[in-house]
């Protein structure tokens, strides 16, 4: 015996309601806190999985690493970071622009350089979770 959907809601009562709310609200307060990667402190460029650098994210620099197919330029400037020109073909790493937050990543696959962006706890994403 299936109940209608009207017949359903006859059921719930007041309390039912609050209990529903009171879970979605916990729920997203849980997700947006605990996937927040949290404020950036460096700034970690790797070249053929090598760390060849690590700016901090305070303060304006710029770092040139040599990959397969040529220079790729990184830029910081205070509280965030960019790939600033890539001679890959497609673009993608310049593409995604500044990064802020810790955690993200940009990723000049064909010229096997990357930035990644590291705080004082660690970002929760796919790959780690």
């Amino acid at each position: 015996m299936t109940l209608h959907w009207r017949e359903w809601l006859g059921e719930l009562r007041p309390g039912d309601g609050l209990v529903v709310i009171l879970g979605l609200v916990s729920a997203g307060a849980s997700a947006w806190m605990l996937w927040q990667g949290g404020a950036a402190r460096w700034a970690e460029v790797r070249a053929h999985g090598e760390v060849v650098a690590r700016l901090p994210i305070d303060r304006p620099g710029e770092v040139t690493v040599k990959g397969p197919l040529g220079e790729t330029r990184v830029e910081v400037a205070p509280g965030r970071a960019r790939v600033k020109s890539d001679p890959g073909p497609r673009q993608y790493c310049v593409r995604q622009g500044w990064l802020n937050q810790a955690g993200a990543v940009a990723i000049c696959a064909p010229n096997e350089v990357s930035l990644h962006l590291i705080g004082d706890s660690p970002a929760y994403d796919t790959l780690n979770y």
